[in-house]
């Protein structure tokens, strides 16, 4: 929906999330995993491996901008460890790899949150999506035994969140999710 306010400037509001990305080197290691699951699965190619910090939220460009921004600005980098590869109930949750619910994990969601004004309906639940898509029940099963073929030691996984992105992820993109877009990024300041 596209809108002017009162001075004639845009207020269009899309749905914006905020996504915790793994180092260069998890990422690449990710993207192997995805890649070969999806040539046995199917499903649309998710863009950049990442962990949701921040659901989908409604929202203009410079608001988001802004939350983003003041979100980033008091948040220390995190380690995040990977607990399970789990099959889930939807589409975007096909088969996903879960982490553990560390405080400082749990944290730096909250902190988010706060920031945006997004409250959850359910606890933080944090995962990174392995396979978008519809699968059976024993489609599930199959890729989640790939998943350990393909990354015997995917459960160990351990890693240092220094980077927040910011992308536009429309909830009406059910498909091939080419309406997501990166907006913006930020690296978390130890100090």
């Amino acid at each position: 929906m596209e809108m002017t306010d009162g001075a004639g400037v845009l207020t269009q509001k899309n749905d914006y999330s905020v996504w915790a990305i793994p180092p260069e080197d998890v990422g690449e290691r990710l993207k192997k995993l995805m890649g070969g699951l999806r040539s046995e699965f199917g499903g649309p190619e998710i863009f950049q491996p990442h962990i949701t910090v921040v659901g989908a939220m409604s929202l203009t460009e410079q608001e988001a901008l802004e939350k983003f921004r003041s979100a980033c600005e008091g948040l220390k980098p995190y380690h995040a460890k990977a607990d399970s590869v789990v099959a889930g109930a939807f589409p975007s949750q096909c088969l996903y790899l879960l982490f553990q619910s560390t405080p400082e994990v749990m944290d730096a969601s909250a902190h988010c949150c706060r920031h945006f004004g997004y409250k959850r309906s359910n606890q933080y639940m944090p995962r990174l999506s392995l396979l978008y898509g519809t699968l059976t029940k024993e489609e599930k099963k199959a890729a989640q035994e790939k998943a350990y073929l393909l990354d015997e030691s995917i459960n160990g996984m351990d890693f240092q969140v220094s980077r927040l992105a910011l992308w536009i992820t429309d909830r009406e993109d059910k498909g091939n999710l080419e309406t997501w877009k990166l907006i913006a990024e930020c690296s978390l300041s130890p100090d």
